[in-house]
């Protein structure tokens, strides 16, 4: 029986923590603009962006190929800067059977540390741990980070 994985990626930033929380949690709709390109467009299907259940989808790039996917805003808390995003359709679910992003942003002195956890089910044991995305998950996190410096 396939299990739950996890696999995180940390970087850390110049921006503030509550700086970069805020573009995440408060303006998903301005990410592609502050992504240098690897956020192509987002929609919002259902709900409204800042929202709990909220359902949007993304057109990225993952490893130099445009990939797609459907997410769900499931759960946030403010306290502790962390939002969970469980992925309901498009190009990872081709490999995986679940997926779950988890975004934390901790301040770290006049920095911020931002920690992504992926948790996924692969359907078979042939599948690679997905490296490449956490890689451009590392990638999307350094192209906010020098936009909001920018700003």
């Amino acid at each position: 029986m396939a299990q739950i994985r996890k696999m995180d990626c940390q970087v850390v930033i110049k921006s503030s923590a509550d700086e970069f929380y805020n573009a995440f949690r408060s303006k998903p709709q301005f990410l592609p603009k502050m992504s240098n390109g690897l956020i192509k467009d987002v929609k919002l299907l259902q709900g409204d962006w800042n929202s709990v259940g909220a359902v949007r989808l993304w057109s990225y790039a993952s490893e130099g190929k445009p990939q797609m996917v459907k997410e769900i805003f499931e759960k946030v808390d403010e306290k502790s800067k962390t939002m969970v995003y469980k992925l309901v359709e498009g190009d990872l679910l081709n490999s995986y059977n679940s997926w779950r992003n988890i975004i934390t942003i901790t301040p770290v002195g006049e920095r911020s540390m931002v920690k992504w956890t992926m948790e996924f089910e692969k359907q078979n044991e042939d599948i690679p741990d997905p490296v490449g995305y956490a890689d451009s998950l590392i990638a999307l996190t350094k192209n906010i980070d020098a936009y909001l410096l920018n700003v």
